[in-house]
């Protein structure tokens, strides 16, 4: 989907469409993380620090039980 800049007072706005704010369950009242690595902008609503905690926690329980097994398939 390519978008253009829409001018709001003096600043610049990107409107998105509803069917991508519904897709990942963004209202107006969701705060957005908005970054960047030089090239990219990256936009994306801030989760729950509960819920993230809970997958990383996930994620390492994974890594320690299965990281041998996965990084050989990476290779």
């Amino acid at each position: 989907m390519i978008k253009n800049l829409t001018k709001h007072g003096n600043s610049m706005a990107l409107v998105i469409d509803k069917p991508v704010l519904e897709l990942l369950n963004i209202s107006p009242e969701t705060p957005l993380d908005i970054s960047t690595d030089g090239q990219v902008l990256i936009i994306s609503p801030v989760r729950d620090a509960k819920r993230k905690a809970k997958f990383k926690a996930a994620m390492e329980k994974t890594n320690r039980k299965y990281g041998r097994v996965l990084k050989r398939l990476a290779e």
